[in-house]
């Protein structure tokens, strides 16, 4: 697989812009997320490198025969059912795996949204675990992960700063005017 992504990256004239993340597990920011074809480019991308990431996916979708495609892709099956909490199940699978390197978006949805969701932090925070900044830019064809978020006991703080280093990085996504940064950076 990690040839065929590639290639297939390569055909569609995407560049890659680092590695596997080092530690067996961590949370991988995905943004910005305006299209289902960000899940296409960042699996193909992170296979390119050698490297399985897992992405949250609503239980529904875990039966024949679609179970297997979704497993496939890493996708974990969270119950959104009234009174479930995703932030639990996650820090639970975290607790219960040896390697995780789940990618997640902060947004939170493919619209526009500008309060960005704070669920990754609670849950690295709970878990112990790093977050990095990863990336799907559609103006400069480029995928990918940079450094580690460093994150404080200040959420909303940390917040501002994840979409802050986003605008700086001027990341565009397929569908530019379903994603911003959020009210206070405009």
């Amino acid at each position: 697989m990690k040839y065929f992504s590639k290639f297939i990256l390569w055909l569609f004239g995407w560049k890659t812009v680092g590695g596997i993340a080092p530690e067996p597990k961590c949370i991988i920011l995905g943004v910005p997320h305006t299209s289902q074809w960000d899940f296409v480019i960042s699996s193909l991308y992170y296979r390119s490198v050698g490297g399985k990431a897992n992405i949250l996916v609503n239980k529904k979708f875990f039966v024949w025969p679609l179970r297997y495609i979704v497993d496939y892709l890493g996708g974990i099956p969270i119950d959104t059912s009234k009174g479930a909490s995703a932030v639990k199940q996650i820090i639970a699978e975290f607790k219960n795996r040896e390697q995780l390197h789940l990618a997640i978006a902060p947004e939170g949805t493919r619209k526009p949204n500008n309060k960005w969701k704070g669920g990754f932090y609670t849950i690295a925070k709970a878990a112990n675990i790093p977050v990095y900044y990863g990336f799907f830019d559609w103006g400069k064809k480029e995928v990918g992960f940079y450094e580690k978020v460093e994150l404080t006991d200040d959420m909303n703080a940390d917040l501002k700063k994840v979409r802050q280093w986003y605008k700086d990085k001027g990341v565009v996504g397929k569908h530019p005017e379903k994603f911003n940064y959020g009210n206070d950076l405009e």
